[in-house]
């Protein structure tokens, strides 16, 4: 037990929450001992960006890094790569990996993010069906590039679209395969999911919309085809799965923490167990801009958000304060920004022509903003952030008008208050 690594607050997890936990404990005077548990043997990295700029080759892995491994080590932060942690023992403060190593805590944050889910279909287990979630994903799928002329997209939300568009880039033969009727059913409205599905077809992607797959075919271990339910069979070289993913809360569960969709946590992201914390994409939390709603966000903001309430909480300070959620995509020549949530909404106002490839959507419930999602225009994604703090109350004829500024709207909200 003595040579049992001890810390006074243990971190699992080495991503956005992760890193951001033990850089908010130092901003917040902590000064006791942090040790940060990965499953990758690899310093906290800018995870969103694999399936962006990592996966075209726009940036390298170094261009990811959230700080210089010299930040984390003159500052005493001290790491243990390749650990899985499959246990937590509550009662004396330990927790245990898969290849047994053991780690004592005095307090703990769990920042273990999710999983990706799996296919369930026949033939999963094939050479060349990807899944993309950490660096050595990517890096599987770049090995085999050269030898890859078809692949099969399946998911139809920002991670296959993304990957699609790389794609295409690259100049493959890529079919989206998009069980539901729309693409980004789940976290966009219908004029978004149009414009990025004529956008995609627009670059040569094959985008089939209410597609159920059925089962992988291969041979000799490596897939070559993807059979769909209608009884059509697509060539496929490689298949990248992106259909959503799962919380990574066993061993929390397994000790007795409370769990729903993900970890449920107060609004200090203390868990049910003493002394556990959680963060990020694996904790269920009631979110103010969810309409109070218990949700999970999978986002770098919201990693950030938590970090920090986490961190100030431990050391007595605690804070419950939330920023606007945000979100981006890159895909093609397109930059998308969202900020708000859609939780709820019940009208759209398109401001500006989608045709011009530069426009926003303005999410509202009861006539107050929501979200925005901003294709190609920065200054409304900046300046509706304010629209979105006030819940403003704006017509929506002005809101439409894109010759108007937004900041200039917020004087309007007193008289339709």
């Amino acid at each position: 037990m003595s040579d049992t690594p001890h810390y006074d607050v243990l971190i699992v997890g080495a991503g956005h929450a992760g890193g951001q936990a033990a850089i908010s404990l130092l901003q917040a005077g902590f000064t006791g001992s942090i040790g940060i548990v990965g499953m990758e043997n690899h310093q906290p990295y800018d995870r969103p960006a694999l399936s962006k700029d990592y996966f075209s080759g726009a940036k390298t892995f170094e261009r990811l890094m959230l700080r210089p491994p010299a930040f984390w080590s003159e500052r005493g932060i001290t790491f243990h790569h390749d650990h899985q942690i499959v246990a937590i023992e509550p009662q004396t403060r330990r927790i245990v990996a898969l290849d047994g190593a053991m780690f004592r805590y005095e307090t703990l944050i769990w920042a273990a993010g999710a999983d990706p889910r799996n296919l369930s279909c026949p033939g999963a287990g094939y050479a060349g069906v990807h899944t993309i979630r950490k660096r050595a994903d990517v890096d599987r799928m770049l090995a085999n590039l050269d030898t890859v002329q078809h692949v099969v997209v399946i998911g139809g939300g920002y991670i296959g679209l993304e990957a699609a568009a790389v794609l295409r880039k690259f100049n493959k033969d890529v079919t989206l395969l998009e069980a539901q009727d729309r693409l980004l059913g789940r976290v966009a409205g219908p004029t978004l999911s149009a414009f990025f599905a004529s956008e995609h077809v627009a670059h040569g992607v094959d985008v089939q919309l209410g597609a159920q797959v059925a089962a992988l075919e291969g041979n000799e271990g490596q897939i070559e085809t993807v059979a769909l339910s209608d009884g059509r069979r697509l060539k496929a070289d490689m298949v990248i799965a992106g259909i959503g993913v799962i919380p990574a809360v066993g061993p929390l569960e397994q000790a007795g923490a409370y769990c729903a969709n993900g970890v449920v946590v107060d609004d200090c992201c203390r868990t049910s167990l003493e002394n556990i914390y959680a963060i990020g994409d694996c904790a269920q939390h009631q979110n103010p801009f969810a309409d109070g709603a218990a949700i999970r966000l999978e986002s770098v903001q919201n990693a950030n958000d938590m970090a920090k309430i986490a961190a100030l909480s431990i050391v007595g300070k605690p804070s419950t304060g939330r920023d606007v959620p945000w979100f981006w995509s890159n895909q093609y020549d397109i930059r998308l920004q969202t900020i708000g949530l859609l939780t709820g909404y019940d009208e759209e106002v398109i401001r500006g022509d989608p045709a011009s490839r530069s426009f926003s959507i303005v999410y509202l419930k009861d006539g107050r903003v929501k979200a925005l999602d901003c294709i190609n225009a920065t200054k409304d994604y900046v300046q509706g952030k304010e629209l979105v703090l006030k819940a403003a109350l704006l017509p929506a004829s002005l809101l439409a008008d894109g010759t108007v500024p937004l900041k200039t709207m917020l004087a309007e909200t007193a008289e339709h208050a």
